[in-house]
């Protein structure tokens, strides 16, 4: 299908400090493509260098075939482009807001309605963007940055702020816009998010890339063991280590843990014991890939980029 995106030795630097460093990567057009590290990893610095409002230090960007940098007025109609903080036009109306974009892209009024119901934003349409939630701002953002069906979609951390259904809400959004062959490219910090969405994930800490696949060639590469959770007391000590399969055994308070790298024989030996009533099956994530290549927590607050 081609690449939307094509990214080569990618630099950017603030007083003497390399926030991203040297990276490269590819985004195929109809494909979503995430971005998961830290606070502070260079995920927006490198999403604003790829969009074009901010100028690289080294290495190139192709964007839609064209370098972004100097800016590209001809790229402006082909992407959309939801900011971590936005900043809409006072005193109007999400609707109001919304029409004004839509007047600004030169498509029909109509489409203003249709996106607002898209990001779950119907019942605020008459109330004032002033007095929106930090959640309802976040979704209006990601509104204006759809209304003119871009060719590529970039989302900078779109569920901050979110509460979990509204999380899901945006998740069928993206989903939504992915089905009219819109690129997405989105940073985030949520595991769950970009195993949910994206079809390849890069994850990036202190600038630099340092794995890219699938998300689940990215667990698979880990090799780590599945841990079936059963509730206290459900088997005996002997039971517990005799299951086939079982590496390990941990008990705490709440569950006796198993550790496997063969699930499913251990779980059909579960089943012959009849043991599986409260059991909780969880395998390697994203969150373990991270944690393995860096040795820290993915949520562990890290200095901001400047």
């Amino acid at each position: 299908m081609g690449s939307a995106i094509e990214v080569a030795g990618l630099t950017k630097r603030y007083d003497g400090r390399t926030v991203v460093d040297s990276i490269s990567f590819e985004v195929r057009r109809g494909e979503c493509f995430g971005i998961l590290g830290p606070n502070g990893a260079g995920k927006t610095t490198t999403l604003e260098m790829v969009e074009g409002l901010r100028r690289p230090d080294g290495g190139t960007v192709s964007l839609l075939g064209t370098s972004p940098w100097p800016r590209d007025t001809s790229l402006l109609r082909r992407i959309g482009v939801q900011l971590q903080a936005t900043a809409f036009i006072e005193h109007l109306t999400s609707i109001e807001q919304l029409r004004t974009v839509t007047d600004l892209y030169g498509v029909p009024a109509t489409r203003a309605e249709e996106v607002l119901e898209q990001v779950g934003l119907t019942d605020a349409a008459d109330r004032d963007v002033d007095a929106l939630s930090g959640g309802q701002r976040q979704r209006l953002s990601i509104a204006c940055a759809l209304v003119h069906r871009p060719e590529v979609l970039f989302l900078d951390e779109p569920s901050a702020g979110l509460d979990p259904g509204a999380r899901r809400n945006l998740w069928d959004v993206v989903r939504t816009a992915r089905r009219d062959d819109t690129t997405v490219v989105l940073t985030t910090h949520h595991m769950d998010e970009a195993e949910q969405l994206c079809d390849r994930v890069a994850i990036m800490d202190r600038g630099e890339i340092l794995a890219l696949d699938t998300p689940a060639e990215l667990v698979r590469q880990l090799d780590a063991p599945t841990r079936l959770m059963l509730p206290p007391g459900s088997l005996t000590d002997d039971q517990a280590h005799g299951v086939d399969g079982v590496e390990s055994v941990e008990r705490d308070a709440g569950a006796v843990t198993l550790v496997t790298r063969r699930a499913a024989e251990s779980i059909q030996a579960l089943a012959a014991l009849g043991a599986l009533d409260g059991l909780q099956v969880r395998s390697g994530t994203l969150e373990d890939v991270f944690i393995s290549l860096t040795g820290r927590q993915l949520a562990d607050p890290t200095e901001e980029a400047p």
